[in-house]
This record gives structure tokens, C-alpha cells and sequence, in this order.
């Protein structure tokens, strides 16, 4: 079965879930091609090209898909689905922005953010916050999957996959890249970080969030948050962990003043070792974590940070 992956890439940088993307896929099939579209520089598609497992990588460069706008993109991977049995893509912004407007083009359903492969036809997926787990299983002639990278390891490299130029669309004129406007950290990105210190609705207001950064610097860790605290201005949205915000799965996730209602729960689940630190003993959080502290965060806190010089 032949397979097309579409990369996420930004700034000349492949992002880390494209390789959990083809880790799903060798499940699948072993004609893997991943497609790179709007890569000027050409470094993307040579990161693409070395990931073991892949076997072609296509590049589209063009000023009309530079900033992955979904109505340019999924005409291109529109007019290359005749070729692939399934069409994949990380379940990132990106994925979640071009792959559905792929598949109502196709007019065949998605399969949004599978976790595991049980056969080419059939994939298991989260439901109710991920307290239920739902095996879909498709007839339809091509497939048309977003991948949660979180479930997958990522794939390793030492690959020599071939690079072939592939033609753009047309500019569809619905839509026109004007800016972006993105914050900056020193911190590791989020969803990719091997450690996250999160803070909830405990911290009680946005300037104690201080006391979690200097911990997370010492730790090398990025900081996030519940939904509680990004929706009382603790924090800002991209912070947020959850069904509605980011899903992550680091080595060590500290959940700090955080309860752990299902929804933030979704989100963070899945991390191989849990910390707690609340001062309600009867707190959700402390039923999913490996280690739980029953203490007051002001206290703790400052504590953790002392010990760790």
C-alpha cells in the first residue's frame, strides 16, 4: 500500500510529529512518500529524505503554499490521491487545518487523531475526553487519517529516501498569508518538551506562574497550564493542556495546583510519569499520577526549587 504523509514544517524545520506520523504509517503499509509543500530552502525535504522508513519525498515550492495555507495545499495532495491508498498527517494545526478540507474534496470521512494501528482498514481513537476509545474501521477507497503523535515513537533516522520535484496548484485566491505574530521562549516548545511543569486554578493569580518558571529553567522543562488558568488570565492560551488545548506526553509531567478534571486529563494522560503536587487529598489529579504530594503549592514549590541547586 502506497502511503502520503504530509509534512509539518516551519521555518526550514521539519516539527518532531511528522516522524510519529511515519511510525504510524510503517504500520500500515511500507511505501511511504511524504510530500513537502512551500519549502524554499529545501532543508525540510532533506530532513524528510533521511527518515528511515521513507522511500520518496516530493517537494512543491511555491510562494502560494509557503505558509501552508489549506486552501492551496489540499488541491495538491487533491490531485496526487489517485496514487496513495492512504493520505496522513500529524494532528497538528496544520494537519487539522488541510486534512479535512482534503477529504471533503475526496468526499470519504477522516479518521482524526488515531493512537493505534490494528490494520490498514481499521485504527483506534479517543472519544469523551479519552475516557472511551473507538476502533473506526473504513471501506472507503482512499484514507484519509490525522495521527495524535503523542501515541506513536517517533521514527529514527538513517533513511535515503529519493527527492522528486512535484508540480503546485494553482493559487485558489480564497485565502492570503499577511503575518504571523508568535511568541518567543528559550523554554522547549510544549507538545515536544520531555518535561512540562503545568500550574492550574491553585496558583491563584498569573504572577505566582514565576515560581513554576524558575523550576522549569532549572529542569529544562516548559511550563503550561489548565484551562482555568488560561481562562482567569493566569496565562496565555498557547499554555494550555487539555482536550481543548495541547496534547502532550513528556518523560515527567508536573501538575501543580491542578485538580484534574477529565478535560485537562485528556491531555496529559498519556505522560510516563506523573507528579502532583495539590492540597486537596481528594483531588481527580492524584488518581492518574505516580507520585502525589499533599501539601500546599506555596510551599512546595519554593522547596523543589531550593533543592534542585
Amino acid at each position: 500500500m502506497s502511503i502520503l504523509i504530509l509534512a509539518d514544517h516551519d521555518d526550514g524545520q521539519l516539527a518532531p510529529a511528522t516522524l510519529n506520523t511515519v511510525t504510524a504509517a510503517t504500520q500500515i503499509g511500507d511505501d511511504i512518500h511524504i510530500l513537502v509543500a512551500g519549502d524554499a530552502s529545501g532543508e525540510v525535504a532533506k530532513s524528510a529524505a533521511a527518515i528511515a522508513g521513507v522511500s520518496k519525498v516530493l517537494t512543491a515550492d511555491d510562494t502560494t503554499l509557503a505558509h501552508g495555507i489549506a486552501e492551496n495545499v489540499a488541491p495538491l495532495i487533491l490531485s496526487m490521491a489517485s496514487d496513495y491508498s492512504h493520505l496522513m498527517a500529524p494532528a497538528t494545526i496544520t494537519g487539522k487545518n488541510i486534512m479535512p478540507r482534503v477529504a471533503a474534496l475526496l468526499d470519504v470521512m477522516q479518521i482524526s487523531d488515531i493512537i493505534k494501528v490494528e490494520s490498514p482498514e481499521s485504527f483506534q481513537r479517543p472519544i469523551y475526553a479519552g475516557n472511551a476509545i473507538a476502533t473506526v474501521t473504513s471501506n472507503e477507497p482512499v484514507k484519509v487519517v490525522t495521527v495524535r503523535s503523542t501515541a506513536f515513537e517517533p521514527a529514527a533516522e538513517g533513511g535515503s529516501a529519493v527527492i522528486e520535484a512535484a508540480a503546485a496548484s494553482a493559487d485558489a485566491g480564497l485565502s492570503s498569508y499577511v503575518k504571523s505574530e508568535l511568541s518567543s521562549s528559550e523554554r522547549p516548545e510544549l507538545t515536544s518538551a520531555p518535561i512540562v511543569i503545568s500550574g492550574g486554578r491553585g496558583m491563584q493569580d498569573g504572577s505566582n506562574f514565576a515560581m513554576l518558571e524558575k523550576v522549569a529553567d532549572k529542569l529544562g522543562a516548559a511550563v503550561g497550564a489548565s484551562r482555568a488558568a488560561v481562562d482567569a488570565g493566569f496565562v496565555p492560551n498557547d499554555y494550555q493542556v487539555g482536550q481543548t488545548g495541547k496534547v502532550v506526553a513528556p518523560d515527567l509531567y508536573v501538575a501543580v495546583g491542578i485538580s484534574g478534571a477529565i478535560q485537562h486529563l485528556a491531555g496529559m494522560k498519556d505522560s510516563k510519569v506523573i507528579v502532583a503536587i495539590n492540597k486537596d487529598e481528594e483531588a481527580p489529579i492524584f488518581q492518574v499520577a505516580d507520585f502525589g504530594l499533599v501539601a500546599d503549592l506555596f510551599d512546595a514549590v519554593p522547596e523543589l526549587e531550593t533543592k534542585l541547586d
